[in-house]
């Protein structure tokens, strides 16, 4: 039986109400208290449905259950801060129609449905047997049912009734109790409530279990305090106090405070034990306390929180550090990443540069730019592994390696870890270091990386490891296939400036006293000091000269002898002398067998000159210059190509029976090597043989074989910024390097003119002057002719005669 009506409605928040169920509410929310005075000025019959969320504090209409209960409030009471005190009772089911408003109440139009009262069925009888049966255990297990209470609600007949009785006696979550007031046919609503009762008995046993294996071991936990409690009164007793328990007492609470990894809590507590039994004064006992000092110490679950800010992290890297802009956009990616996948593991990368160039610094502007905590390790000159992976506890004196170090000291599991220069580890006897490293820079091992000191395994996968390096050529191909390689080549003059206004001479100035207004650097004075003072790939040079300006004005400024203004180029003449290097470093005009090459050393792209003079003898090449082994392979290849192709390029075709070549790479003090000398060397050979002279303004780079083909070469954007800091205006390189002028600054391209060859002929005819214009050349140098028999000279018979190259 069914009729509508409208009334205000109530929302209930974590709790529902059952038709024939009294209970208290408290209501302090204006739209209930609101509903409510209105249900008081009629019949004082109100609709009560419960929210979906209990969080929301202003529900709307879809927040509410369309399905409630029809109440009569019974009493009302006020209390003190405006809220109220409602006692209810439920009548029917209602059911939602429409809402009719929201404020300042919810009043809607409710079907009102009332149960018939009709003869059970034997199906009927037998689902609420059942379900009293379940009540029964039920509110034996729970404890909460009194037994008068389970005796009144077993009395009712009518088993609908009995069915919302028992359900508002159930300690159940809002949801099942809603499934169970929409259940309208009582078969359906007995079989749902007898569901629940069966599930929450299941759960009550499984309590009840848990509980008692609880209670045994706070049994055994509260007998094993209680007898420490008696050892220690009979010590006090005594007077005799065991310094072995109450040290191993402190640890294991240090253990339990230091929140470790299972295992480790494991290790740490067998140590405990053993020391223990350990007599106070034994040497194994202060290993034990080393060991555990460092256990608890670690930060096992100890991180720090990334700054997910791109914006601030970018302007953090771009006030830190000019340029470098392929570093500064992974160190973005890895954060955009990040800020997607919080579990990513860090990445691996290796800064590769010449010095100078900010890769230290650049490690501590990432720490920044992610808020992470910075250590530093420099593995120059490292060569015992165990100063990687610890040394075993079985020798005096053992420590942790100098990776568990590094992360004590920062504190934080997720550190920005700087592994310095790694291109300068060795190996001995004692073991390899790069071998060790293997492990820590590989993001699928050093979750679990094991120090030998530790025994148990820490988590490295959170570390974010930099790696510093000069040249990639001594670090193991194993090792640098788990780095992300960054290359960071040397600054141009612009870059050079910009850098210098920005940081180097704010800084020093700082650095000495000097104020900002004592004097200024414009860009032309900035620009003449990097040209005549320095001669470097980095900036590191530069700000020492800066520095040493400084200090020459701050001694005038002491004595009074300074005027505040812009410096000029005497003042920067009067402080460091004379000008060191000049911006012209290439040849001033053409000569014979002497050729500008481009080389790459540690120190980024440096000019060298081959030379090469021919002698009377009989066809032996000598090489000098402190070469290694793979450019005195090149100057051979150079050599047989000579030899072999000697007529199409212009030379005598027995000229080696009668000629020696002497070979010299000057600036001999220092090693070279590499094989991207040798076209320079065939072109040498070539010049000092035809007597035909090398252009000046021309430097070249690249591999020769000895059919005369170019093979493409490294450190292209180095050997190109240091041309164009010679002054040369032409440069030759691979056909296959061509790729690679991408990474040279525009800037520079415009400035420089550049060929690229895949044949030494085409080199040849691009750097080797046609004899009519090397005839003055060879006027002014008598040392470059050919010599026949006996030392007596070759007559050039003129360029008619010698085939052109082409």
């Amino acid at each position: 039986m069914s009729k509508e009506r409208e009334l205000p409605l109530l929302p209930l928040r974590g709790i529902l109400v059952f038709p024939y169920m009294v209970i208290h509410l408290d209501v302090g929310r204006e739209r209930s208290m609101a509903a409510i005075e209105e249900a008081m000025l009629g019949d004082r019959i109100i609709l009560l449905t419960s929210q979906k969320e209990t969080e929301i504090d202003s529900p709307t209409t879809a927040d509410l259950y369309t399905m409630g209960t029809v109440a009569e409030i019974k009493q009302l009471l006020k209390l003190p801060g405006g809220t109220m005190r409602v006692l209810v009772e439920g009548i029917d089911r209602g059911h939602v129609l429409e809402f009719l408003q929201e404020e300042p109440y919810f009043k809607v139009r409710v079907e009102e449905l009332s149960e018939k009262k009709k003869p059970m069925s034997a199906e009927t009888q037998t689902l609420v047997r059942g379900m009293t049966h379940q009540f029964e255990e039920y509110a034996k297990l729970s404890k909460r049912v009194p037994v008068e209470t389970l005796g009144t609600v077993l009395a009712v007949e009518e088993p609908g009734q009995l069915t919302d009785i028992i359900a508002s006696h159930l300690n159940l979550k809002v949801p099942d109790k809603q499934l169970i007031l929409e259940a309208l046919e009582i078969d359906e609503r007995i079989e749902r409530l007898t569901e629940l009762i069966m599930r929450e008995i299941e759960i009550m046993e499984l309590e009840r279990r848990i509980g008692l294996r609880v209670r045994k071991q706070m049994d055994k936990a509260q007998k094993e305090y209680y007898l420490r409690e008696q050892i220690k009164a009979i010590q006090k007793e005594l007077g005799d106090k065991d310094e072995r328990q109450v040290e191993a007492d402190e640890y294991r609470e240090k253990v339990a405070k230091a929140k470790c990894p299972k295992e480790v809590e494991q290790k740490a507590l067998k140590e405990i034990e053993r020391l223990e039994k350990m007599p106070p004064s034994s040497a194994e006992g202060t290993v034990v306390r080393t060991y555990l000092d460092w256990l608890l110490v670690l930060p096992w679950n100890k991180t720090t929180r990334d700054k997910i800010d791109l914006a601030k992290a970018e302007g953090i890297l771009n006030e830190d550090h000019y340029g470098l802009e392929k570093v500064k956009e992974r160190i973005l990616e890895f954060l955009a990443i990040r800020k997607l996948t919080p579990k990513m593991k860090s990445p691996i990368l290796c800064l590769v540069g010449p010095p100078g160039v900010g890769k230290t610094s650049l490690a501590k502007s990432i720490a920044r730019s992610l808020d992470r905590k910075f250590v530093r390790m420099s593995l120059g000159g490292l060569r015992d592994e165990a100063e990687i992976r610890g040394h075993r506890r079985t020798y005096i004196g053992a420590l942790p390696g100098r990776i568990i170090q590094g992360i004590r000291t920062a504190g934080t599991r997720n550190s920005v870890f700087l592994l310095d220069e790694i291109d300068k580890m060795s190996s001995d006897f004692r073991g390899d270091p790069a071998s060790a490293l293997l492990e820590v820079l590989d993001p699928e091992q050093n979750a679990n990386f094991t120090d030998h000191y530790l025994e148990v395994p820490f988590d490295l996968s959170q570390t974010f490891f930099v790696l510093t390096a000069n040249t990639l050529d001594t670090i193991p191909r194993p090792l640098l296939d788990r780095m992300e390689v960054i290359s960071i080549s040397g600054y141009t003059e612009d870059e050079k400036v910009n850098i210098a206004k920005r940081y180097l001479v704010p800084k020093q100035m700082k650095t000495h006293g000097v104020k900002d207004e004592v004097f200024t650097m414009d860009e032309e004075i900035l620009l003449k000091l990097i040209q005549n003072y320095t001669r470097e790939s980095g900036v590191r040079n530069l700000e020492r000269q800066i520095a040493n300006v400084c200090r020459k004005i701050a001694v005038r400024v002491v004595k009074e002898d300074w005027e505040s203004h812009a410096l000029t180029l005497e003042d920067i003449e009067n402080a460091l002398g004379a000008p060191r290097y000049h911006f012209q470093a290439a040849a001033k005009a053409p000569e014979i067998g002497a050729v500008t090459g481009l080389a790459f050393t540690e120190v980024g792209g440096v000019v060298l000159t081959i030379e090469v003079t021919p002698l009377p003898g009989k066809g032996n090449l000598t090489l000098t210059g402190k070469l290694g082994d793979v450019m005195k392979e090149s100057a051979q290849a150079a050599w047989t190509f000579i030899r072999a192709y000697a007529l199409e390029l212009g030379i005598e075709q027995d000229f080696y029976e009668h000629t020696d070549l002497h070979i010299h790479v000057p600036e001999g003090a220092v090693p070279k090597d590499g094989p991207s000398a040798g076209i320079t060397m065939a072109t040498a050979m070539a010049s000092a043989l035809s007597k035909r002279a090398v252009r000046a303004d021309l430097a070249m780079t690249g591999e020769i074989t000895l059919r005369g083909n170019v093979l493409p070469i490294g450190g292209v954007k180095e050997k190109v910024l240091a041309a164009h800091r010679a002054g040369i205006k032409v440069v030759l390189l691979p056909e296959e390097n061509r790729k690679d002028m991408e990474e040279v600054p525009e800037k520079v391209r415009k400035l420089l003119e550049f060929h690229f060859v895949s044949r030494i002929e085409e080199v040849l005819k691009l750097a080797l002057l046609p004899l009519a214009q090397s005839d003055e050349v060879n006027n002014n140098d008598s040392r470059h002719t050919v010599y026949g028999g006996k030392g007596v000279p070759v007559n050039d018979n003129g360029a008619g005669e010698r085939p052109v190259v082409s």
